[in-house]
């Protein structure tokens, strides 16, 4: 018996039903799910080295049902790194800017909260260890799929094409029901170097 093909990849249009269907999904999960996932998801990340001992680690505000990040503070605050907030620019691109809890936050064009700050502030992602960037869906290869505006892929266009973990160190942040069987790679697309949900730590560069 010859084995089976792999699932082909979604095509265009498949792909925007696919973030319809996921981003529905997510936002059905009950408060008490995304609460118990918050905290779980502390445990995969912190197997990653350098999110414990890197000092500049950027991650998200959590909308539109993403998994929210606030677990992870208390132990960022603890080690000394410092933690970064993505925020919207021309270009549709992003620099970062530090925040910590009670700190100033305004929203932007999308009403996403973002770090009140001054340019000065702002770092372009080559100057971060870790991004935790939000997903709606993910396969283990490491190919993302977003809400289909382009901010990361142009942002972190400079490690377009490499093998293997470079920096910043790219962890794509999901529930475990995000997760598709293949998702096919766009020119644009940047891939993941780790995938962390509730449930495990996908090490996306492992097979090369």
């Amino acid at each position: 018996m010859c084995p089976a093909s792999p699932p082909a990849p979604p095509s265009e249009c498949e792909r925007r039903a696919l973030r319809q269907r996921l981003r529905a999904q997510r936002l059905a999960l009950p408060a008490a799910t995304r609460v118990a996932a918050a905290q779980a998801l502390l445990a995969q990340v912190e197997q990653i080295p350098e999110f414990l001992t890197d000092r500049r680690i950027a991650g998200y505000w959590a909308t539109a049902g993403e998994l929210p990040l606030a677990a992870l503070l208390g132990g960022i605050h603890a080690r000394g790194q410092t933690w970064y907030l993505p925020v919207v620019q021309p270009g549709r691109l992003l620099r970062f800017a530090p925040w910590h809890m009670g700190a100033a936050l305004a929203p932007n064009r999308y009403g996403i909260p973002e770090p009140a700050c001054i340019t000065a502030d702002l770092l372009a992602a080559t100057e971060l260890d870790v991004v935790l960037l939000p997903l709606l869906g993910f396969d283990r290869r490491g190919h993302r799929l977003g809400f289909g505006g382009g901010y990361y892929d142009r942002s972190l266009a400079f490690l377009r094409g490499r093998r293997e973990p470079a920096r910043p160190l790219l962890v794509g942040i999901a529930y475990a029901l995000q997760e598709v069987p293949r998702l096919e790679a766009q020119a644009w697309d940047v891939r993941l170097d780790y995938v962390a949900t509730e449930r495990e730590l996908i090490h996306c560069m492992a097979d090369g």
